[in-house]
This record gives structure tokens, sequence and C-alpha cells, in this order.
């Protein structure tokens, strides 16, 4: 049997009235945090938070991708347009806020300690592609 878990995102189980959804806990993740979110339009209760030393899940960096719906994401007095084919990086202590538009937003937040990846070379900007491993 395949080491694949496959699961329908409005099937996994929902937090805060379905606006977060448990995605690493469903797909049986290890490697690093996971979360589907999904906005209301124009919702401001997504908090501004940070993951420094005192956070609760201290020194997490976090990439979000948009999967439907746009926004923006406030990190101090910067704005970055998020909208699906874009994805962000923020620190572990840079204050963040995700501000929905109109539509709403949804989207994947990916959440790791920095240097617990060791990524393989071809991954370095750059780099050779990889040679597939025979099966």
């Amino acid at each position: 049997m395949p080491d694949v878990t496959y699961k329908r995102i409005d099937e996994m189980e929902g937090i805060y009235e379905g606006i977060a959804r448990r995605a690493r806990a469903e797909l049986g993740v290890t490697a690093f945090g996971m979360q589907v979110m999904s906005l209301p339009p124009n919702w401001d209760g997504y908090p501004d938070h940070h993951h420094g030393p005192d956070a609760a899940d201290a020194g997490q960096e976090e990439v979000y991708v948009p999967i439907a719906g746009g926004g923006k994401l406030v990190a101090g007095r910067a704005e970055y347009e998020l909208r699906p084919g874009v994805a962000v990086r923020v620190g572990p202590e840079q204050p963040r806020q995700i501000l929905p538009g109109d539509e709403g937003i949804s989207f994947v937040a990916l959440g790791g300690l920095p240097g617990a990846f060791d990524p393989p070379a071809w991954t370095e900007l750059g780099a050779a592609p990889p040679v597939p491993a025979s099966v």
C-alpha cells in the first residue's frame, strides 16, 4: 500500500468555526506545521502575532500560500498583496497580520524551525536539476 494520505480540505477537522483546518494532523505531517485558513471577507480577527521567544510556538518561520480569494499581509509598516500564485515567507520575530479582501482569502500556512531541514543541493538557486532515482 502506498505511503500517501489523501484528504479533502473541506473534510479536515475545523476549529474557530471552520476558519482553520488542522491539515498537518489530518495528513500526519511531522516535519513541519501546516494549517489551511479560510478568512471571511474584510475580517479583522486574524491575530497580529509573531513567533519570537515569548510565543507558544517560538522560533517558527512561516510561509503563506494563498489558494483562493485575496488580501494583504501586514508586516510592520509594509504591506504585501496576497493572491493565488504568490508565496510569502515571514521570519520568526516579525509581527504579521493577514487581512482578507472583499472575497475573503484561503491560504496554506506552513511553519517550521529554521535549520531543522537540510535542503538537498538541487533545491538551491542555480543548482543543477536532480536525477530521478530508478524504481
